[in-house]
């Protein structure tokens, strides 16, 4: 600021001691030596002995300014004078220029007060007052203001804070203004809404898992309390029988339980190719089933996963048609655009179309239709689908192509990129 009122100040001054060149040139220098200033400037006009030949009026009765001339080559000079004893100021901006008019030179000098920050006491005095009072003010507004910007953050710290996992349905303020709190509220609200679904489904999990595991379990207790309760009367075969009935049935559940935990963990599992048709051979012939199955396969069929993953996905498949089907099942493997497809029919009752979604979730059973499912646990096709998703497949249930009644699964996975290398 100082800076620029130095450099405003001097350029008046040259504007004025141009003007006094101009006169002494003239000759006219005014009665009596006066010259015209402007309001706060000084001027004056020596010979070159040193004589004052003019003076402005606020310099009336001054002598020569002690100010050395120019240097030869140069007829001007500009600079900063203290101590002259001149009224106005302790220290003065000057312009001098040296005029080469006959018999001799003669010297213009062009001067002002400095100009400084706080110019007068009295301005001094209340600038010394309103700085502080400006700077306590300035600390005020943006403690207020950043108060208020935070005060709805605030609000869903601690909100969060006391959200526990009794009482997830509560959600965070969000505020009116559209702006980058209310879209962090809204975004947390939405991670409370997964995380509310995803503990209401582990709930209904467990609740499922204890009421799959509570039948075969009291199928044991129950067979081995007969058994004590009337040794000689129990037939030891069939006891045994039954108790390996129920014993494969908790067996079942829980290899299925770790099928699904391993896929809910993080799906990595050793990846390599695949032939999808023979490992359908392979599932049909490994152990014998109720109906006859036919593969129809128009020759290899190789994706890029897990071996014993897609086997189980097969088997879990086989399995389900196997049960549910009236004489026979059928597997077409084949290749359709950038996927490979295998589709897995029977000639069963069906599943109506209200229901093709809820056969995906887990212990899910449908009461009409397929009651006649009595070896399931009600996990295999979940596993399925986690399997196929995993893969980056997908699983679904449709209508028969050819109209005639009965289920058809149909799988996708992408086939495999040029240049694939297995990877874990």
């Amino acid at each position: 600021m100082r800076r620029d009122a130095t450099e405003n100040v001097y350029e008046e001054l040259d504007r004025e001691a141009r003007r006094l060149v101009t006169v002494v040139r003239s000759g006219v220098l005014g009665d009596q030596g006066r010259i015209f200033a402007q309001e706060g400037n000084l001027l004056q006009v020596t010979d070159s002995r040193g004589r004052v030949v003019a003076n402005s009026d606020d310099m009336r009765g001054q002598p020569a300014l002690p100010i050395r001339p120019p240097p030869p080559g140069d007829d001007r000079r500009s600079g900063r004078a203290c101590h002259l004893d001149l009224p106005g100021a302790r220290c003065f901006l000057y312009v001098e220029y040296r005029v080469d008019v006959r018999p001799s030179p003669r010297y213009a000098y062009a001067l002002a007060p400095e100009p400084s920050l706080l110019p007068r006491p009295l301005a001094a005095g209340l600038m010394g007052l309103a700085i502080p009072f400006l700077t306590g003010l300035a600390g005020y507004g943006t403690w207020y203001t950043v108060g208020r910007a935070w005060r709805p953050v605030d609000a869903i710290r601690r909100e969060l804070d006391e959200i526990t996992v009794t009482d997830l349905e509560r959600r965070v303020p969000v505020p009116g203004k559209r702006d980058e709190v209310a879209l962090l509220a809204e975004s947390v609200n939405a991670t409370l809404d997964r995380l509310e679904k995803a503990v209401a489904r582990q709930r209904g999990f467990v609740s499922d898992v204890s009421h799959e595991l509570r039948s075969p379990l009291a199928g044991l207790r129950m067979e081995l309390e007969l058994a004590l309760a009337d040794p000689e009367a129990t037939d030891l075969t069939e006891t045994l029988r039954a108790l390996l009935t129920n014993t494969d049935r908790v067996a079942a559940v829980a290899d299925d339980l770790l099928a699904l935990a391993r896929l809910d963990s993080d799906g990595n599992f050793q990846r390599e190719p695949a032939d999808l048709a023979e490992l359908t051979d392979q599932e049909v012939l490994r152990r014998p089933r109720r109906h006859r199955v036919t593969v129809f396969s128009e020759g290899p069929v190789v994706v890029h996963g897990g071996r014993a993953e897609l086997a189980r996905l097969l088997t879990n498949l086989l399995d389900n048609a196997d049960r549910h089907a009236s004489r026979e099942v059928t597997v077409i493997v084949r290749t359709e655009a950038a996927s490979a497809v295998l589709e897995m029919v029977d000639d069963g009752p069906g599943i109506a179309p209200q229901d093709r979604e809820r056969v995906f979730e887990r212990f899910t059973r449908l009461a009409e239709g397929r009651h006649q499912d009595a070896g399931g646990t009600g996990l295999g096709l979940a596993i399925s689908r986690d399997i196929a998703e995993a893969h980056g497949g997908t699983l679904v249930l449709a209508d028969r192509t050819d109209g005639q009644e009965g289920a058809r699964f149909v799988l996708r996975l992408p086939l495999p990129r040029a240049g694939t290398r297995s990877a874990r």
